[in-house]
């Protein structure tokens, strides 16, 4: 299988970009792409220091800039470097401009409006990668989500995509041997949820991460008893509690997001209903 790096170089948030770039993926099967993703480029120096990467590890430089100038240099160094650069919205924004008959507005970053909503998803993003892997536990109370359970089942990049949904996520790893703090159990503002997954779904993400980080993967932590246990314990834990749960073995992480939104909008119509 050839391994291909693919770099995503935004002047904004590559929110854009970065949805554009999954859709055409998806199309290809068995590939081992490399993304490596750049936002907020808007300097030479900036530039600079992204191009000695991808000189280091070449490949297909997909980006959207609207500065000329850096639009340019990118594009002058991809050039010495014998790869291909390629300006993922040009040819519809050309056609728009065709079509309208008007030129574009060339400003970096004006798909996202700076209004009280672009504002409160940026601390929402700050707030979820501060509070991941039970880090900072004191701030829970000023979450809106803290997603709860074993290690490997997909906590962070639910917490991440839910962050960019402008919601503040925190989440802790439920480990039998070190019980959380007991704030958890007291939390008033924030929806607790937890997650769980099919042993033998986590026994296999569980070793694919071990072999990721060229570790061993005949540990307990991908042993049968060890991880059924882990999971009852955990389950057990939710159901104590009163918590919702989520299995994750057949979503992806939107379809487990959009679960959890649900479960937000159900609990706001309750308390409004009860009002």
């Amino acid at each position: 299988m050839t391994r291909l790096h693919l770099h995503l170089l935004s002047d904004s948030t590559g929110e854009t970009l970065e949805m554009i770039a999954k859709a055409a993926l998806s199309q290809f099967d068995d590939t081992d792409v490399v993304r490596h993703f750049w936002p907020m480029v808007r300097s030479q120096a900036h530039l600079d220091r992204i191009i000695g990467d991808i000189a280091a590890n070449p490949g297909l430089v997909v980006y959207t800039m609207v500065s000329q100038d850096i639009r340019r240099a990118l594009e002058d160094r991809c050039r010495t470097l014998g790869l291909p650069a390629v300006p993922a919205l040009d040819a519809v924004i050309d056609s728009l401009e065709a079509a309208l008959g008007q030129e574009a507005k060339g400003r970096p970053g004006r798909q996202h409006t700076l209004d009280a909503a672009y504002f409160a998803r940026v601390e929402a993003i700050q707030f979820t990668i501060a509070h991941d892997d039970g880090v900072a536990w004191e701030d829970w109370e000023e979450a809106d989500i803290v997603l709860a359970g074993v290690s490997r089942t997909s906590k962070t990049p639910t917490s991440i995509y839910l962050a960019n949904r402008g919601f503040k996520v925190a989440n802790i790893p439920i480990v039998v041997e070190s019980p959380p703090p007991g704030l958890l159990y007291d939390l008033k503002r924030p929806l607790v949820v937890g997650l769980t997954t099919a042993p033998e779904r986590l026994i296999q993400v569980r070793r694919n991460r071990l072999l990721t980080l060229n570790q061993s993967p005949d540990t307990a932590y991908v042993d049968n008893d060890r991880v059924g246990a882990e999971l009852q314990f955990a389950r057990r834990m939710f159901a104590d509690n009163g918590w919702p749960v989520i299995d994750v073995t057949r979503r992806s992480i939107e379809e487990t997001a959009a679960a959890i939104i649900n479960l937000i909008k159900e609990r706001t119509d309750h308390h409004s209903g009860a009002r």
